[in-house]
């Protein structure tokens, strides 16, 4: 199914992420964490790309054909350019529907100093385009509630996102954030823009201080006072700062069902502890 046709229905949509075991590590080390995630009934699950931005051994793929074809949940496959040659997206293409895979999001990708980019794809939208020619696959794209790191203002970031969904995107998935306020101003100024896709609230509960403050790092998202009080108090507790971190989330989304979202996109980090604990805790309000 593709992933834009879950939406609609009067409800929001709720999914989540995993992310490739580690280099060297084989791929069956995840299965157990799908298992798991499998009887929480996520509407789909997507699989990030390959750590680094390489996925040479498409394992990517590879899960993501476990997920649809072996547990019976819908899947998303992500897929970078900045690191691929037009030649080394066909491959990929290729294998993602050898295995009845679908749905990509497609994203350009973070550059990584250690491998050179590629210029066969500048942006996301090149990758967008080209994945159109290439098959009927169903495209996701990424958006940023709080503005990508790189651009110089949301209204430029705007006008990019929409020529994303004008290349072919037809479901966006936010990055994270810990304000629901962002969400919801970027939400008007997109739809002001005429972006009409289905856009998912990305949510990343705090696991643990390291793991959030390296994220924060990357995506640019800023920390309200209420989480950064909660972080200096549990900071040397990681159990309480993980059952805050939970809480805090699920009040979030919480928020966000009540106010109409499209959809909530779950960071599980492969921790299906805390996915068990937040879905429980808003199942009855999907």
């Amino acid at each position: 199914m593709r992933i834009s046709e879950l939406f609609g229905k009067g409800k929001c949509v709720f999914s989540f992420e995993v992310f490739p075991p580690k280099k060297n590590m084989p791929c069956d080390t995840i299965y157990s964490t799908l298992d798991s995630l499998k009887k929480l009934d996520p509407a789909f699950i997507s699989v990030t790309y390959g750590a680094g931005g390489s996925d040479g051994n498409n394992i990517t793929g590879k899960i993501a054909a476990h997920i649809k074809n072996d547990l019976g949940i819908e899947s998303a496959a992500h897929l970078t350019c900045v690191s691929n040659t037009k030649q080394d997206i066909d491959i990929i293409l290729e294998g993602l529907k050898a295995d009845g895979i679908e749905n990509i999001l497609a994203l350009r990708g973070d550059i990584n100093p250690e491998r050179p980019p590629k210029n066969d794809f500048r942006y996301a939208s090149d990758l967008i385009r080209y994945i159109k020619s290439k098959g009927d696959f169903h495209i996701s794209a990424a958006c940023y509630p709080e503005c990508h790191v790189e651009a110089p203002d949301m209204i430029t970031d705007i006008k990019y996102l929409k020529e994303k969904v004008d290349a072919g995107a037809e479901h966006l998935m936010s990055q994270l954030f810990f304000d629901n306020s962002h969400f919801y101003n970027f939400l008007e100024k997109a739809r002001i823009a005429g972006i009409d896709v289905p856009i998912e609230a990305g949510i990343m509960p705090v696991v643990n201080k390291k793991q959030i403050e390296r994220m924060v790092s990357m995506c640019g998202a800023s920390l309200p006072v209420k989480f950064t009080r909660m972080m200096a108090r549990y900071e040397n507790n990681p159990e309480a700062l993980r059952d805050a971190g939970i809480a805090y989330a699920i009040d979030q989304i919480v928020d966000l069902i009540s106010s109409g979202a499209d959809g909530i996109h779950l960071y599980t980090m492969n921790n299906p502890y805390v996915a068990e604990k937040i879905s429980s805790a808003v199942s009855g309000l999907l």
